[in-house]
């Protein structure tokens, strides 16, 4: 084995219950692809089914420096298999030589979640993407931004292997689901499109429902129709488009994103101390 055993988390059985339950996987199971992946499923209460590592000490140090919340977590469910058993279990293996299976969050939970009223924050609608790296960069957005969750249209599947890898494990932080606009929750419908009036008149309401159209072919006239009005975004002349994931972060600064919470000077000083867990985890 490589590097320093730990007796009380590691051995050869595990090992090899570990392979095996990533070569028996199923389609109910999702690719974390590295530390930070794992760090952010496990701190938004995924379930982890198996983690393995390279290099157990490598990950323990990461996890001291910028997770000690998961210390001990990381500790017990990762176990350590030779290098050559990690590239056969994940032929892209992470830099930092972590990988783990969980769960997919279940469907009814996330519709649950999207459906709930009064909501607390928008939705984001992606109306057909087409790129699964853009997918992952949103769904990383509306977690960051306490979104209630990112719905995508079309035939692209957002918790896609690539969509998770580039969204760092935080489809487990809000509601990710692919839905016909039929099935849309409830709420108005802002849809972003160059025509649309200026965003910044606009004031987007928590419940609204925030539709970006494809990189390639923007709004369906199917979403467009539906909208209860469409806003653009602002763009010196001469410049075309925004990256998608782009669009969506300056759309979720506009609304407001997540409330603030104190630095420990002020909170010192008013004599409110944050809860543990709240103040956002390290990228």
């Amino acid at each position: 084995m490589v590097g320093t055993p730990y007796p009380e988390a590691m051995n050869d059985a595990d090992a090899a219950r570990a392979v095996r339950q990533w070569r028996e996987a199923g389609p109910d199971l999702v690719v974390l692809d590295g530390f930070h992946a794992l760090k952010h499923a496990l701190r938004f209460g995924a379930d982890v089914r198996s983690a393995v590592t390279s290099d157990k000490d490598a990950a323990l140090a990461l996890a001291a420096e910028l997770a000690d919340d998961l210390t001990d977590a990381i500790k017990e469910s990762v176990v350590e298999v030779p290098a050559h058993v990690l590239r056969e279990l994940v032929p892209r293996v992470h830099a930092t030589q972590i990988a783990a299976l969980a769960v997919r969050r279940g469907r009814r939970a996330n519709l649950d979640a999207l459906s709930v009223l009064p909501r607390p924050a928008p939705v984001v609608v992606l109306d057909n993407p087409r790129n699964l790296g853009n997918v992952g960069a949103v769904v990383r957005l509306a977690a960051g931004f306490g979104a209630t969750g990112v719905i995508t249209t079309g035939d692209l599947d957002p918790w896609h292997a690539n969509a998770v890898r580039a969204g760092a494990g935080l489809h487990f932080a809000t509601a990710v689901e692919r839905l016909s606009p039929d099935d849309f929750p409830p709420g108005p419908l802002y849809a972003l499109d160059p025509e649309g009036e200026d965003i910044r008149s606009v004031t987007l309401p928590d419940d609204a429902l925030l539709a970006f159209g494809s990189e390639r072919h923007g709004l369906s006239a199917d979403v467009r129709s539906r909208a209860t009005a469409l806003l653009s975004l602002p763009m010196r002349s001469q410049v075309s488009s925004y990256n998608l994931a782009t669009s969506v972060a300056m759309t979720l600064f506009h609304w407001g994103g997540p409330a603030a919470v104190p630095d420990e000077a002020t909170a010192s000083r008013s004599g409110h101390v944050p809860l543990a867990g709240s103040v956002p985890p390290a990228p």
